[in-house]
């Protein structure tokens, strides 16, 4: 077992502890992969369009051997609408030919076991220097991850105290 220096609030080391299983799991990317985008699409919203939008129309074919296109015409006498040519797609206010429906599943599901493994190999994977490297993040090499700090942190109640503090424990450079 490993054992981790716990920081107070001044960057000092006040004791050791033995870390737990859940960072001693493999990493595995394609699981917490998986379990991203299974929790990012429950943010999307389905979208459809009306069933009947640009079927709402009186036209009806007049058939072949009328000189005119096969296409549905609106009925009616001394109306500016009729004779034109409506309901199909590629009309004006004719139907879409296949609009997106809202019975479409669009939330992305993963296994209960599946996510519990995810999650332990995220927190796996915070543990190791290389891997938060090369997400992006700085911080100083010397202390070791993961970085656990006394439970003092939590009356920390100002911005200004919490960007001293995280300048004491070496991860300032993380902040801009």
């Amino acid at each position: 077992m490993k054992r981790v220096k716990v920081y107070g609030l001044d960057g000092k080391a006040l004791k050791t502890v033995k870390l737990p299983d859940v960072f001693y799991t493999p990493v595995r990317y394609d699981l917490i992969g998986r379990a991203v985008v299974a929790l990012q699409s429950h943010r999307l919203q389905p979208k459809g369009r009306d069933p009947m939008a640009g079927k709402r129309t009186t036209a009806e074919s007049y058939g072949v051997g009328h000189g005119l296109a096969r296409l549905p015409r609106v009925k009616g006498e001394r109306y500016s609408k009729s004779g034109q040519a409506a309901f199909a797609p590629g009309t004006v206010g004719g139907r879409l030919a296949h609009p997106p429906t809202s019975e479409k599943r669009i939330e992305k599901k993963i296994n209960r076991k599946e996510r519990l493994l995810a999650l332990k190999s995220a927190i796996a994977a915070t543990a190791d220097k290389e891997i938060v490297a090369r997400r992006g993040h700085v911080f100083n090499v010397r202390r070791g991850l993961p970085i656990v700090v006394s439970d003092e942190l939590e009356g920390v109640s100002r911005a200004k105290e919490a960007v001293e503090v995280l300048e004491k424990l070496g991860v300032k450079g993380d902040l801009e």
